[in-house]
């Protein structure tokens, strides 16, 4: 009785890490009731778009919906400002784009914008950003960064993200830097298929590497992984689900110790290759803690989906259960952050 007992908690344990590693998305601009009770089973993180998007005050309540259900419950938007934008989706964003606060090269201003931008965020329950985009435009045929990115020198992105990355949490939400190790120098688009990278390990290092180890140093409490291939650092898996990359590069050499964050699995250099389920594992077993879904599939059954591809993975040995643990411990530890953070005064000269 007793044995059953334990195997019984340890396999909730598990379905509850499972769950709180997920950050998924939802149609509508109020919480269906299918999201609220996987809240009270685990799930830790949601993530915002668009369609969920009416004006401040509808966001704030729904942002209000959630944390009646878990008070430490963390809210995710892409909210860059410039083209990609969720607050103002319907009439653009009224904060300039990292490319523009790029050509200016104000330190000050890109902290005070973000700071705002944060400040914006907090005040209608949003406390975790997937921002900002920390890629060099190094290629200028990159259909999926260009004016996302602070520009092609790799020293000028670095200190604006930083400097983004000060002043979004600042106002107390989490700055997620993307996409790592690097996006910039790409003629493809993620979202369509497999991007790859080939260059050597010293122009990395002297180019997509610098604004990451900016961010790191700043603090950032989230890194987003890239689906791309960088045959420098490992020759057959994607970033996203390449434990050289995730633990050996930015983990271990890097010393980077915040959440790693996965971009949406959905897309289909990972779904068109992996899929979801089996993509959800390896990332986890790579050394990513969240799981970004929602962008395309938006619904209950994706969420059981991947939360039991995950229990099924542990049970059968392929993805360690102290991995599980450690990643859904990364997340409730940024959650129980988030709690914390308050907004903090304007930076001088704002």
């Amino acid at each position: 009785m007793t044995v059953l007992a334990h195997r019984a908690t340890a396999s909730d344990e598990v379905t509850r890490d499972a769950l709180a590693v997920l950050q998924p998305g939802f149609e509508g601009t109020t919480a269906p009731a299918w999201l609220l009770r996987r809240i009270g089973e685990g799930l830790t993180s949601v993530g915002l778009f668009g369609r969920n998007i009416a004006s401040p005050e509808q966001l704030a309540a729904l942002t209000a919906q959630l944390r009646a259900e878990r008070d430490d419950v963390l809210v995710a938007i892409d909210e860059e400002g410039g083209d990609v934008t969720r607050l103002e989706v319907r009439g653009g964003s009224s904060f300039p784009g990292n490319l523009a606060l790029g050509a200016v090269d104000d330190t000050g201003l890109t902290r005070d914008v973000a700071h705002e931008l944060g400040r914006r965020l907090a005040e209608c329950g949003v406390n975790l950003n997937w921002a900002p985009s920390a890629d060099v435009n190094s290629n200028p045929d990159n259909p999926v960064i260009g004016v996302r990115s602070f520009g092609a020198d790799p020293h000028l992105a670095a200190r604006h993200t930083a400097a983004y990355v000060e002043g979004l949490q600042a106002a107390g939400v989490a700055a997620c830097t993307k996409h790592f190790p690097g996006h910039g120098d790409t003629n493809v688009d993620s979202h369509h298929a497999l991007p790859r990278i080939d260059v050597d390990l010293d122009t990395l290092a002297a180019r997509e590497l610098v604004p990451f180890r900016a961010a790191i140093r700043a603090g950032t409490k989230a890194v987003m992984s890239a689906h791309i291939l960088v045959p420098a650092l490992d020759p057959t898996r994607p970033a996203t689900l390449s434990p050289q990359i995730l633990t050996g590069l930015l983990r271990k050499e890097l010393g980077y110790e915040g959440l790693i964050v996965t971009d949406g699995m959905e897309m289909n250099a990972i779904a068109g290759t992996y899929g979801i389920e089996r993509g959800s594992v390896l990332a986890i077993a790579a050394g990513a803690d969240a799981i970004c879904v929602g962008g395309g599939l938006a619904d209950e059954d994706t969420v059981l989906r991947l939360r039991d591809a995950l229990v099924a993975a542990v049970r059968e040995g392929t993805l360690p259960q102290e991995r599980l643990a450690d990643a859904a411990a990364r997340v409730r530890a940024l959650a129980a952050w988030t709690l914390g953070a308050r907004p903090a005064a304007r930076p001088e000269g704002s």
